[in-house]
């Protein structure tokens, strides 16, 4: 009688094939705080960029104010400024960007098919 073992390489695929699904949820994973990072800061230099027109109508101090430093130093208070409101739930922008970002990443991943033909008669008549 024939003998019905499996070959000893069946473990070994089997084990690779885990591995690789472990490695595209660890992927998927990395993905997802890559866009939660970018949707954040999306969200963050946009509330600067709504900020800036604010901080362009304070005056500025006479005694200890004014020059280029006080302009560089508004720039850099104005880009933590807006950081820390979008870290703090800000307009809440961030997850539609995430949304959208994901869409994008899904839409780039999917396999690109063909259109179906188009022979059928047209029903316009004249």
């Amino acid at each position: 009688m024939m003998s019905t073992s499996l070959p000893s390489t069946l473990p070994n695929i089997s084990e690779t094939l885990n591995n690789a699904k472990a490695d595209m949820r660890l992927k998927s994973v990395k993905d997802m705080a890559k866009i939660e990072k970018a949707a954040q800061e999306f969200e963050a230099v946009f509330i600067t960029e709504m900020m800036k027109p604010m901080f362009e109508t304070v005056g500025v101090d006479e005694m200890f104010g004014g020059g280029k430093g006080e302009e560089v130093f508004r720039s850099f208070l104005t880009q933590e400024y807006g950081k820390k409101l979008a870290q703090t739930g800000g307009m809440g922008l961030a997850p539609f960007v995430r949304d959208q970002l994901i869409k994008l990443q899904e839409a780039r991943e999917a396999p690109i098919t063909s259109p179906a033909p188009q022979n059928a008669p047209s029903s316009v008549s004249s």
